[in-house]
């Protein structure tokens, strides 16, 4: 399994982030200033780092120099988060080595499309698991489609998140608290209800009768548990 280094000193969005990636099957480490994260990074050599610039003690673009000097460390792919965004900004960063640079906020969605393109260019790194497949289901996870019965089903952004939670927890039962952390994340404050339209918007796309569904049951009282 891969290794991801996240050095964030925001601990609702590094908790966010770790908890994403591990329900991706990564192992996370994390780190909340740049002096641990350099500690951790070479006791842990971890495949990649996603790092904010604006640390405690060491800031990320002197980490970001550190580690790319290194000739133990300079090939692991670096992820740069921060909330500015300008051109200059974005150019310092990936010219201090940054493989790939995203500006707070960004979707969960978005944050793992990044670290999957940049894992599938950086040479000799731990295949990512490209595929979900349920007998005429087929949901690819690096390009964010859904084929059924060979036929592609459009699905929205946060319908495929969803979908793939569900798929990747076939035969477990995941609440709908669970739900909303895993695929809208700790920073969306919606209601619960919301996933119960998701759910049905997919029924619609991927049952053979909506109204008796038997891929995405109904646990009541609890949530829902994908039948694969």
């Amino acid at each position: 399994m891969a290794k991801v280094l996240i050095v964030e000193d925001e601990e609702t969005l590094a908790r966010n982030l770790a908890d994403k990636l591990r329900g991706e099957g990564f192992v996370v480490l994390t780190a909340a200033d740049g002096e641990d994260g350099l500690d951790k990074l070479r006791g842990e050599h971890p495949d990649l780092i996603v790092l904010d610039i604006m640390l405690p003690k060491l800031d990320g673009l002197s980490l970001c120099r550190i580690i790319r000097r290194d000739a133990a460390t300079a090939h692991i792919p670096i992820i740069m988060l921060t909330a500015r965004g300008t051109e200059v900004d974005k150019i310092v960063g990936l010219e201090s080595g940054a493989d790939d640079y995203v500006v707070k906020p960004f979707g969960l969605g978005e944050f793992l499309a990044r670290v999957r393109a940049v894992m599938r260019r950086a040479p000799g790194r731990p295949a990512l698991q490209d595929e979900l497949i349920s007998n005429d289901l087929r949901l690819s996870l690096t390009g964010r489609r859904l084929f059924k019965d060979g036929k592609e089903r459009k699905l929205s952004n946060k319908e495929f998140d969803l979908l793939a939670e569900l798929m990747r927890n076939r035969g477990v039962v995941l609440s709908r608290d669970l739900i909303l952390t895993k695929v809208w994340g700790y920073d969306y404050f919606v209601d619960k209800r919301t996933v119960d339209v998701h759910i049905r918007w997919l029924r619609e796309k991927i049952e053979d009768d909506p109204s008796n569904p038997k891929r995405i049951v109904t646990v009541r009282g609890v949530g829902y548990r994908f039948e694969g």
